[in-house]
């Protein structure tokens, strides 16, 4: 065994220890709940752009695009754009070092690896911000529901001409909304590929914290995500990320696509 192969043996152990340390994770559960009163997801930004995620999925989210490697990534819920920008530079960033491997020069605006996003309400402001983003030709956007039909049936559409797809949900986070977009989406998702369910922390936090939210704890991402999977053995979590990062609002939501 090399020293690379080491250091990797050595990693999936402290992952695997983590995995085990429930004392740990309750603890990290604590500071997610804390943190929320100064709504710390909302603090960080991505070349510019609000992402309201936590750095660590942000970290988590990186390291899936690099190893999936997708020509297509699809999100639903836009918001501020930040999570489009991030993807965005991932895949130009895959772009160039395909072009690297092959010998050839890399034309920033070529390539077939894009971004779709989906939101029900795209504020103009926000759209005018991404639209004006250096990264924006990579980035396609839709409005309307995510589990609408004509959205759907355009989002398959418009999948058809790409071979590595991955699927990040970040919409509605009520059990139907998010049960139906799994339902809709993930068979899209390549085999090797993921589909990422945010926001499934919600199970875990007290009830009063979502006071003129639709969604609490029995009525979440999470909760649709174990129904979705009592019917899709393709899928499985992928528990290793979740244990990895300690701190991350998608336990449980990292679905790896087996077969």
């Amino acid at each position: 065994m090399n020293r690379i192969e080491q250091f990797e043996q050595e990693v999936q152990e402290n992952i695997s220890r983590i995995g085990e340390d429930r004392a740990l994770q309750d603890l990290s559960l604590k500071w997610i709940h804390d943190a929320a009163q100064y709504k710390y997801s909302y603090n960080f930004r991505y070349m510019g752009r609000p992402i309201i995620q936590i750095p660590q999925d942000m970290i988590a989210m990186q390291e899936i695009i690099w190893q999936v490697r997708p020509d297509l990534i699809i999100e639903t819920g836009i918001a501020h754009g930040g999570s489009l920008i991030m993807s965005a530079s991932m895949l130009t960033m895959l772009d160039y070092c395909d072009a690297v491997n092959s010998g050839s020069v890399l034309d920033p605006m070529s390539g077939k690896r894009r971004v779709l996003g989906l939101d029900i309400d795209i504020r103009s402001h926000n759209r005018e911000a991404i639209e004006n983003h250096p990264l924006a030709h990579k980035i396609e956007m839709i409005q309307g529901s995510s589990i609408a039909s004509e959205v759907i049936e355009e989002v398959c559409k418009r999948a058809e001409n790409h071979d590595c797809i991955l699927v990040c949900l970040d919409a509605n986070h009520t059990h139907n909304h998010v049960l139906a977009e799994l339902e809709a989406y993930t068979p899209l998702v390549s085999v090797g590929s993921y589909c990422c369910v945010f926001d499934t922390l919600i199970e875990d936090m007290p009830a009063e914290m979502f006071p003129d939210r639709p969604w609490g704890p029995g009525d979440n991402p999470k909760t649709a995500v174990h129904e979705f999977l009592k019917t899709h053995t393709e899928f499985e979590i992928d528990k290793s990320i979740q244990h990895k990062l300690l701190l991350t609002v998608a336990p449980d939501g990292f679905l790896h696509r087996m077969r």
